[in-house]
């Protein structure tokens, strides 16, 4: 089955939030009919343990972390997906971004 769309789950710290805005507006992700830089986000809690050999954002190695984040929620087609990622990775802070990729069988569009 091909995919037309996906959903995107960023998890970021909140003082990035504007430069992964801007740039997802850039790329065009979020374009919704006649809409565009469409997105949804929340506040959450990350935790996560740095291990040997990482130089984390936030952290300190062989100790869990647990800090606020945003998790923005994304539409995206999928020939732009590639161009997409590259540009989230590009300004998001850590060494290892979780970014989740869901396609979508059906959406609103």
């Amino acid at each position: 089955m091909q995919f037309q769309y996906f959903k995107l789950e960023i998890f970021i710290p909140e003082t990035h939030f504007h430069a992964l805005q801007t740039i997802l507006q850039q790329v065009d992700a979020g374009h919704i009919g006649n809409y565009d830089s469409c997105l949804s986000y929340s506040r959450v809690t990350g935790t996560w343990r740095p291990l040997a050999g990482t130089d984390p954002y936030i952290g300190v190695q062989n100790e869990i972390s647990e800090e606020p984040e945003l998790k923005v929620e994304v539409c995206c087609k999928a020939e732009r997906l590639e161009e997409t990622m590259q540009a989230i990775k590009a300004v998001h802070p850590y060494e290892e971004p979780v970014i989740n990729v869901i396609p979508l069988y059906k959406t609103g569009i």
